[in-house]
């Protein structure tokens, strides 16, 4: 489980006194805690791994928009820190879908919903999110599932 993985790596970076991986694993723990405070409070389970990789996509996304506006603001140190805390992070999530095997699990999840027109992208995102949770962005998937049903 990630979970574990996430603490079993916090005590190595701690024996390591690595400073930047702990705080951006507790971070990341403490991130895993609210959810699922969040997912009881509206009597839910405690969040699966399929559900802590979205969590880990809002966790790198937020970073990024941060290490864009340090670098407007003239902080090359705080956009590296939020960037090392991203390679981090990543390392947590499956390997990232080319845009080429993004276009054909498309076209396969076209193919298997019988989606006709934009009315059936919602179909096609809910089959791709089933499948392919964590390996793809689905900012990027949805212009190209609306494209590809345009």
């Amino acid at each position: 489980m990630l979970r574990d993985d996430i603490n079993n790596a916090l005590k190595e970076a701690m024996k390591a006194k690595n400073e930047l991986t702990v705080s951006t694993l507790r971070l990341m723990n403490s991130t895993i805690k609210n959810a699922d405070i969040e997912a009881r409070g509206a009597s839910k389970p405690a969040l699966s791994d399929g559900d802590l990789l979205s969590v880990f996509q809002k966790m790198i996304k937020q970073r990024q928009e941060s290490a864009d506006l340090y670098d407007k603001g003239a902080r090359p140190e705080l956009a590296k820190q939020e960037r090392d805390e991203i390679a981090i992070i990543q390392g947590y999530l499956p390997k990232q879908m080319s845009d080429a095997e993004m276009k054909a699990a498309i076209d396969a999840a076209i193919k298997d919903t019988g989606a006709a027109g934009v009315k059936d992208m919602g179909k096609v995102i809910g089959a791709l999110k089933g499948k392919y949770a964590g390996q793809m962005d689905f900012g990027k998937v949805s212009g190209l599932v609306k494209a590809a049903l345009g």
